[in-house]
Parts: C-alpha cells; structure tokens; sequence
C-alpha cells in the first residue's frame, strides 16, 4: 500500500503533470501552435475533425462524470486521493478538445448542437454501461469500466491520432501527447488497485465481465461507424498528398503506414490493438476477456 500511496498521491501528480509536461503548454499544445490552414480551408477535411474531436469531448464527458462519481465509492482514501486528480484530468481533456472545436470554426453558441449532430449514437451506449455502474456506486466494476475499458480504448485511440497527425498538425499531436500520458497513468491505477480487490471478491468476475462484454460491443461498433463516415475525408487527405497541396507523409501504428491503407484496414488495426489490450490488462487483474455476442 506504502508504494500505491507514493504512487498515485496528489504530491506525484503535481510532479508529473501540470510541472511536468504540460508546463508551457495552452490547452495542451505549444502557444504558437495552430490548426493547419489546408485543413481549415477544405470543408471536407474541417468537418471530419470535427466529427472526430466531437467523440473526444463525448468520450471525456463520460471519463469525468466516471472518475469523479467513483470518488465517493473508493473503499480507502488513497483511491479516494488518486480519482480526484483524475477527474481534473478528465476535466482537462474535455476542455482541450472543446476548445479544438472552437479552434475548427464551432461557435461557442453550438458547442452543444454540434456534439448532438455528430455524436457516435455506439459511443453514447457505451458510456451509458460505464455510468450505470458509477450510479450504483459499484466500484470494482466502475474501476474495470473506466480505468482499463474506457481509458484503454482512449490510449490506443489517441496513439493512432497522434500517429496520424504528428507530421501534418503538430499542433493537435502535441494535445495528444499530454492525453496519451494521462491515460497511461489512469491504466495503471486500475491495474494495480483492482487486481487486488477482484482477488478479495471473486465473486465479482461475472458481472464485471459481463459490462466488459458490453462495453466491447459498443466499442466496436463506434470504431466501424467511425470509419466508415471518414472514407471520404481520408480520400480526399491522400488527393492533396498526390496533387501537391500538402507534403506526403508517412503515419505509421503499430507498423502500419495509415496514409497508405483503406479506412476498413486501418479499423482492424485499431480493433486489434485495443482488444489485445484488453486481453492482457485483463489477465493482470484476474478477469478473462468477454469477445461480444
């Protein structure tokens, strides 16, 4: 317990986070940092950001309304300690990408009509399992839900954002990277404080694997509307490599050159990657991976 305290104490997060690499930064990203005008100028481009920055700010919503309903159900103050700076976390990211709306053209007066307009209908069931069990002030599953579900989907999620953005929008890698840190140390918490307690309460495996299981499902469905409403964009992206108007680029995850593959290949590789994620965090904590129905 002394190394948990240690580790995921208040005095630590200071340490790493807002005194370590976000210092200098504004919102995320270095001040003279700004979206890329060739994106900026084509409709096409602007709106698949938007769209995908929307389910960013959604996914963020639904980590804060978690980290910080959790809070009151942590069965010991160092938990407790820990989901605090993790709901200014989670704070933090719904505010840097909602200001990357802002950045992509979104009046602040539609913030909210946007986020209804492109909203995943998949990611909003997928929250919905996830704070179902934050209401009931169900730990051990919210923990599982939020922590190694929801933030490992986030990691792989933001590591091939960032991938595909680290050469043609310096400005949104560099938010990335702050988030991929983050996420990095949420994992871990849930990792560590819940492999413990599912060894203390066996019982509990079932149930957990089961919203898993749910939670999967919607995942994945979210991954292949995603990818399936941003064909166009990626098209239209690979035009501009061809003709000249923007610099050819490589983005390679996971040792795959996205610029160069279909938007079906470049879902199975997500997919991929954040199941076999799943099915390694969740063998550390002594649950076994539910493949949906």
């Amino acid at each position: 317990m002394a190394d948990f305290l240690s580790n995921y104490s208040i005095q630590r997060w200071l340490e790493s986070c807002p005194q370590g690499y976000l210092e200098d930064t504004v919102y995320g990203h270095r001040p003279d940092d700004h979206e890329p005008e060739s994106m900026l100028d084509n409709d096409l481009l602007r709106e698949s950001e938007i769209r995908s920055t929307v389910q960013l700010v959604a996914g963020e919503r639904c980590a804060l309304a978690a980290s910080s309903g959790l809070i009151n159900s942590a069965p010991d103050q160092a938990s407790k300690a820990f989901l605090a700076t993790q709901t200014l976390d989670e704070g933090r990211h719904v505010e840097i990408f909602t200001q990357r709306l802002y950045d992509l053209g979104v009046k602040p007066q539609d913030l909210e009509a946007t986020i209804t307009t492109y909203l995943n209908p998949h990611l909003a069931k997928f929250a919905e399992v996830l704070l179902e069990k934050v209401d009931k002030k169900d730990f051990v599953a919210g923990v599982v839900g939020q922590n190694i579900v929801l933030e490992g989907m986030a990691f792989s999620v933001f590591e091939m954002l960032q991938a595909t953005h680290t050469e043609t929008n310096p400005k949104f890698a560099h938010t990335l990277s702050g988030t991929i840190a983050d996420e990095r140390r949420h994992v871990g918490f849930g990792e560590n404080r819940i492999g413990e307690l599912i060894r203390r309460y066996p019982e509990r495996k079932a149930d957990v694997e089961r919203m898993q299981r749910d939670m999967s499902k919607h995942m994945l469905a979210t991954f292949h509307v995603a990818f399936s409403g941003s064909a166009a964009a990626n098209e239209e992206a690979k035009r501009q490599m061809e003709s000249g108007a923007r610099p050819k680029t490589k983005a390679v995850y996971q040792g795959v050159d996205l610029s160069a593959v279909s938007t079906e290949e470049m879902e199975k590789v997500l997919a991929s990657t954040v199941l076999g994620e799943f099915k390694t965090r969740l063998a550390r904590i002594g649950l076994e991976y539910q493949s949906p129905l």
